[in-house]
């Protein structure tokens, strides 16, 4: 997955814009029946989920001992012994993320692994700083060797409808990433209406975000179907307008393989196969890979593991 470039503000298209809420919630209330997904294709699916996993500790009692019990859980993600029952190897995660003062213990942690390591910047989770302090704490991730960026929009822009602010301030963001990938965290949670929705994504991919995000995981309100649907048609129609591919990540409130099973059937309905891998697709999570592995046990033993048998760190 290379870049995006982004474009230049079209602002004057961000008011036409128009979503209408009842039918995209039908849409997204009928998803989950859209593929039957038992047995060896649910296993297959849940075992998809897990690469695509941005593995995530934001806890305000981080260490870099906790760092490398989560990046350990990352490179062997789910017991041996049910990858070599079902014929698997060299599953990981998709990511790790961490906060900036945890990027080296997590590089460490992961070596030669491959395993990108994201942070969180930008003032996260409220990205209520100065920009010059915001874009700062960016550029420290990128020294300390973070390979993506998850930032934080200003939430305000979106609810005044202040585009050029809300564009300036990612693109100064995008340029700060330099070679990193930059998600955009839309904190979806907080901006009122589909809408708004559409319209921020509409900015962040033209202000260059390779990803975009619906929360950071500390909203009222995180990831939901509707929500995440308006964000993938976006994504779709800023792919027909430039050609230029961008991911999606919902964060947030799935805890669930069957959560992790509904958000692949929206990338598969709505974007296509080629959103089900780690370069356009992730999930925000922590306690969904214990769920997943539960699962994978039973699928392969004919019985539920204790949920304390598959701890994530």
């Amino acid at each position: 997955m290379t870049l995006n470039p982004g474009t230049d503000l079209r602002s004057d298209a961000l008011s036409e814009i128009r979503i209408n809420t009842p039918a995209v919630e039908r849409r997204a209330a009928t998803l989950p029946a859209r593929r039957s997904l038992k047995r060896d294709h649910q296993a297959a699916w849940l075992l998809n989920a897990v690469r695509c996993i941005d593995l995530t500790t934001l806890a305000g009692d981080d260490t870099p001992d906790r760092v490398a019990r989560l990046c350990a859980k990352a490179r062997q993600p789910i017991a041996p012994e049910l990858l070599e029952a079902m014929g698997v190897s060299g599953l990981t995660t998709g990511a790790v993320c961490v906060y900036p003062t945890m990027i080296a213990p997590a590089k460490r942690a992961l070596g030669n692994s491959g395993i990108p390591v994201a942070s969180v910047a930008t003032g996260f989770p409220a990205g209520l700083m100065p920009l010059n302090l915001r874009l700062a704490e960016v550029l420290y991730a990128v020294e300390h060797g973070a390979d993506e960026i998850d930032i934080v929009i200003t939430r305000a822009h979106v609810l005044r409808g202040e585009w050029t602010a809300l564009y300036d301030e990612l693109r100064a963001m995008r340029e700060a990433c330099g070679s990193a990938k930059m998600k955009a965290i839309l904190a979806t949670g907080d901006l009122k209406s589909l809408e708004n929705v559409a319209r921020a994504s509409h900015v962040a991919m033209q202000a260059g975000a390779d990803w975009i995000k619906t929360s950071t995981g500390k909203e009222a309100v995180n990831a939901t179907l509707p929500v995440s649907l308006v964000m993938c048609r976006a994504i779709r129609d800023y792919r027909d307008q430039t050609g230029h591919v961008v991911g999606f990540k919902p964060a947030g409130g799935l805890r669930t393989a069957k959560d992790a099973l509904n958000w692949q059937v929206l990338m598969a309905e709505e974007l296509g196969r080629d959103w089900l891998r780690p370069e356009l697709f992730r999930i925000g999570a922590s306690s969904l890979l214990g769920d997943i592995e539960r699962q994978i046990s039973h699928y392969v033993t004919g019985r539920y593991a204790a949920a304390h048998r598959q701890a994530i760190a």
